[in-house]
């Protein structure tokens, strides 16, 4: 039988491992610090570390890789709320509740997503999530409801035109410091991505 307590001084020292991360980056960015830097911010020794990770850029996959899993799990859970939503025949500015689950998870995350979103997090974490949202989209496993057969444009430009958006939009909202709730957040942008910018902007009726 696995000693509870032990899973949770593991789950402790990767939070804490994690919290210097952000606090590092923050600092000085990501390109300059170094694993010493991490166990002195993280008050631990090289070889706790090393227990977990190969170095600072394993650090940082695992942690990008832990947030994009679980933001992938949010949309196969509510997408089809999404699909529902959009058979209706008028226009719904209501926040679809992947959307709201979506900024809920990156409010509970913020530190995190505004420190690898933000100049000193470096460009790879901006990447993945637009090849998450591919692989998310039209990928190996998509989620249910999205065909590329039916779609009105190439997804390769559909996938980078909502993931930029959606980077965006998420980067705005952390910068100005979150503060609308994840629930207005999601109205913002469930508004603009049904309807269109032109829509938002009151160009279109």
């Amino acid at each position: 039988m696995r000693d509870s307590s032990f899973d949770l001084r593991v789950i402790r020292t990767k939070d804490a491992i994690r919290n210097a991360l952000v606090e590092l980056i923050e600092e000085k960015g990501f390109e300059a610090i170094t694993v010493k830097d991490i166990t002195n911010k993280a008050k631990i020794n090289r070889g706790t570390f090393y227990a977990h990770y190969q170095d600072k850029f394993d650090l940082m996959t695992k942690c990008q890789e832990e947030i994009m899993q679980e933001m992938y799990n949010i949309a196969k859970k509510n997408f089809p709320g999404v699909i529902a939503a959009l058979g209706t025949n008028s226009p719904n500015l209501a926040p679809f509740s992947l959307v709201v689950s979506l900024f809920e998870y990156l409010n509970e995350n913020s530190g995190f997503m505004k420190a690898v979103l933000g100049p000193k997090g470096g460009l790879s974490f901006q990447a993945r999530l637009k090849d998450f949202m591919w692989e998310t989209m039209f990928g190996n496993n998509p989620i249910p409801g999205i065909k590329e057969e039916n779609l009105l444009v190439p997804g390769k430009y559909l996938a980078s035109y909502v993931a930029s958006a959606h980077i965006g939009v998420i980067q705005q909202w952390l910068d100005s410091g979150r503060k609308e709730s994840p629930q207005e957040i999601a109205r913002i942008l469930s508004a603009i991505t049904v309807n269109g910018p032109f829509f938002a902007a009151g160009l279109k009726k």
